[in-house]
């Protein structure tokens, strides 16, 4: 008995060590050979040769093109790659013979036959959905063709932009603008005014980073938005050629003119975009209330305004050899805003009283020149193993007039004495940053980096009082802001789950030196420990759930430590305050993300603490309201944004974009708390009509928000497109329109705040109805013309088996990134 026993044990090892030997990990990515990209939820079936009935595995590649599948078997193999509209790919292969089988990239090319009678519509997602990141993909909105950069941020998840054209993201305005991964410090400062004179078919696509990782500046409570422009590099592939885009439009607010080239021959790729754009909004009304005790004070003023923005870049990549390139790229964005106005103030008491009239006329120009270059090399033909080397130098010249003539009449309440500023700054700054990533073992990948920035910053500003120069009241000032950071970040991937931990530290040092002006010279030196976490789980291909943590810190800039106090307006006055700290703020996440053929879904839990947070605020002193800022503010908020995308039938889809939020604000200094419910909606339809007429409509609308003395009231508006491509696709037509839902096609919203011994209510009526027409030419071998041809047919809604089924249909087997959990019933959902 002993004997037998010891007999199956033997034949047991041997079968479970020839079942183990007979288990191969299959890897690779597959790309799209026309726009050398990964191509996202491709179907991978592999059979015994010769056997093409049934296979023995089936899985999907993941959303940048990757696979990697564990796959039972042993000798010469078929591999069968298929993607809508692409012709199909077999390659024959040899499991048993070794643990890990990479077959590197494999090269998707376009289906003639498939694409002579179908036209490939949206065949990628329009949104890639992660744990701590989305990207949409503007390119492939059918409404890129007629819109600007701040209407496609309507529809970005996570992102809100109010009646007044504010950003936010995550319900926060504390986030950092980066154009091409890198940080842009104008877009920062003045976002909305650029993004909505800037074309969207100028960008690729949007990020959205919530969770953002120890590679990241620490900086952006909320997180960053990275614009990610239009252009091709050397490595997207080995076409030669050129091609772009030639885009103009004209309409009732605005009119613009832009070209967009790229191309490549052999190693070295190119792509440069020029655009201008004139806007002329119509001019809002504004109504203000302020009671300072028995004072009263009431103001109507219009104000008229003359936009021109010119943007202009160019991009030049070069593969040294297979496993190194070099890039660089040189841009610069001019921006200049002409605003005049007339302000009527009357102000007293119940029993004496008092009117004055004004007129204000404001320049501001600003400048900025950005050239980068970058150095990558990989070491390893997974190009895992990488080293990247960068250097940016940025320069922002600005300049700010402001002439201020009053009507003086019977005056013996405040000085109305006419009075000009002109305020000249100037911003260098030089960042260099190294970063190395390396796997450590399966799975496991371990990346560090350091980086220094340089920033020097002068601001000469000189007050005049009727047109004689006043140098109390001038300041000029240089400002240094060094920052020295190191980071290191470990990410661990297994069967279906993930984990990621990064640690960053950067170390500041600001110095101010006052030249002129009643500052004082003022230094500071402090270092901050930036952590951040993700956990992530796929409970299927294409259904993930995460949880994530960060810390982000603000530091406070220039304009908020200035202590230049602006008098432009006779009843108030506005300065910084050298003292204030850096913001720190606390995020935890919990977000949930599906994706099918039909729809995407992304759901997001939020809750953001910021012990310190840097507030403006408002008090009266000596009959003058004083506005400034200070770490003042205990801010707790939890909130949940969802993102629904729905191909409802082959020619229709509906969007939700929308947000619930509560805000709490407290502060132990002014003795004051606030907070509230606020929440946001965009909600539209794409349609396709007869003829391949694309229309689409959108319901953009917000409730009240909060600050600490106050809230703001909400808004309503609705836009409408109406497009149509002609010449094989090449020309498009597009109508836009957009509406107010006040009176007038206008938007009316009201802001209220409170102190201890004043208040103030304001009422702003924006005419923002107008019509555009848009005219957009695409020439050479452009992605349109590879991704779209001949019918309305929508690649996502071609009736066939869903691929739940099918990866059901298969032999059982295990497997990580896409296909993990295929065999154990994990289908697509629907």
């Amino acid at each position: 008995m002993q004997t037998i026993k010891t007999f199956l044990t033997c034949l047991m090892l041997i079968a479970s060590a020839t079942v183990m030997a007979q288990t191969t990990t299959v890897k690779g990515t597959v790309t799209d050979k026309t726009l050398g990209e990964g191509e996202p939820f491709a179907t991978i079936r592999i059979y015994k040769q010769g056997k093409t009935d049934k296979a023995v595995a089936m899985f999907l590649t993941d959303k940048e093109g990757a696979f990697s599948h564990e796959v039972e078997g042993k000798g010469t193999h078929d591999l069968v790659v298929s993607s809508i509209g692409k012709a199909d790919l077999h390659h024959t292969i040899t499991l048993g013979e070794k643990a890990v089988l990479d077959l590197g990239t494999l090269t998707l090319s376009d289906d003639a036959k498939t694409l002579s009678g179908v036209e490939v519509v949206a065949q990628k997602p329009l949104v890639k959905m992660d744990v701590d990141k989305m990207s949409y993909r503007v390119e492939d909105d059918a409404d890129a063709q007629s819109s600007t950069v701040l209407d496609m941020l309507r529809k970005v998840p996570m992102v809100t932009v109010d009646g007044q054209d504010n950003i936010s993201v995550n319900g926060s305005s504390s986030f950092k603008v980066y154009v091409d991964g890198k940080p842009n410090a104008m877009l920062s400062t003045n976002p909305s005014m650029i993004f909505k004179s800037m074309p969207a078919t100028a960008v690729k696509s949007i990020e959205v980073v919530t969770n953002p990782g120890a590679k990241y500046d620490a900086e952006g409570a909320s997180g960053v938005l990275n614009i990610v422009l239009n252009k091709q590099m050397a490595a997207a592939g080995s076409l030669n050629g050129l091609n772009g885009t030639v885009r103009a439009s004209a309409g009732t607010n605005a009119t613009g003119l832009g070209i967009f080239v790229s191309g490549q021959q052999n190693k070295l790729s190119y792509s440069a975009n020029v655009m201008t754009n004139y806007s002329y909004p119509k001019s809002p009304e504004v109504n203000m209330d302020q009671m300072n005790g028995a004072t009263g004070i009431t103001s109507h003023y219009d104000t008229d305004t003359k936009l021109p923005f010119n943007m202009g870049n160019i991009s030049l990549g070069y593969d040294l050899d297979e496993k190194s390139s070099i890039n660089t790229t040189l841009s610069t964005t001019l921006l200049n805003m002409h605003n005049k106005g007339t302000y009527t103030t009357n102000m007293g008491t119940a029993a004496n009283g008092f009117a004055y009239n004004s007129k204000m006329d404001m320049k501001n120009n600003q400048t900025a020149l950005n050239w980068n270059i970058d150095y990558q090399r990989f070491f390893n033909p997974d190009r895992t193993k990488s080293f990247t080397i960068s250097y940016q130098l940025s320069y922002s010249p600005t300049k700010n007039e402001q002439r201020n003539d009053f009507d003086m009449g019977d005056n013996t309440w405040v000085d109305l004495t006419d009075r000009y500023s002109i305020s000249k700054n100037r911003t260098t700054e030089h960042t260099m940053q190294l970063d190395y990533t390396t796997p450590i073992a399966q799975g496991q990948t371990l990346s560090t980096g350091a980086k220094a920035m340089l920033r020097r910053a002068s601001s000469d500003s000189k007050y005049y009082l009727s047109d004689v120069y006043n140098e109390q009241m001038s300041m000029d000032y240089l400002y240094k802001n060094n920052i020295a950071a190191l980071y290191a970040e470990y990410e661990n991937r297994w069967g279906s789950a993930s984990a990621k931990a990064g640690l960053r530290y950067e170390h500041t040092w600001q110095d101010v030196e006052y030249r002129l002006g009643n500052g004082s010279n003022f230094s500071k030196d402090y270092g901050t420990l930036v952590p951040s976490a993700a956990l992530s789980y796929s409970l299927a291909p294409t259904r993930n759930i995460g949880l994530t943590y960060n810390m982000r810190i603000s530091r406070p800039g220039i304009t908020y430590l200035n202590p230049y106090i602006d008098r432009s307006d006779p009843n108030s006055l506005t300065y910084g305050n050298t003292d204030l700290d850096v913001e720190k703020s606390h995020n935890v996440s919990l977000v949930y993300n599906m994706f099918s053929q039909k729809l995407m879904l992304n759901v997001n839990l939020r809750h953001t603490y910021t012990g310190n947070t840097i507030e403006q605020y408002s008090f009266y002193d000596n009959n003058l309201l004083n506005t400034t800022y200070g770490n003042i503010v205990k801010r707790n908020q939890t909130g949940v944004t969802g993102y629904l995308n729905w191909l409802a039938t082959k020619d229709t889809r509906l969007f939700f974009n929308g947000g619930l939020n509560y805000t709490d604000l407290r502060s132990d200094v002014l003795d004051a708390n606030n907070g509230g419910w606020q929440a946001t909606a965009m909600m539209g339809v794409q349609q396709t009509l007869p003829w391949n007429l694309k229309a689409a409509a959108y319901l953009i609308t917000s409730t009240k928000t909060y600050t600490l003395q106050g809230w703001s009231s909400g808004f309503n508006l609705v836009t409408a497109s109406l497009s149509k491509s002609l010449l094989n696709d090449k020309l498009t037509i597009g109508v836009q329109a957009v509406t107010g839902l006040s009176e007038g096609g206008s938007i009316k919203m009201e802001t209220y705040s409170k102190g201890s011994n004043f208040s103030q209510k304001q009422s702003i009526k924006v005419p923002i109805s107008g019509v555009s027409l848009t005219l957009s030419y695409t020439f050479g071998k452009n992605r349109q013309q590879t991704r779209m041809h001949q019918t309305r047919i929508q690649s996502d809604y071609i009736e066939q088996q869903s691929q739940g089924e099918m990866l059901n249909s298969v032999g059982s087997g295990t497997g990580t990134g896409a296909g993990a959990g295929a065999g154990a019933g994990g289908g697509m959902p629907m």
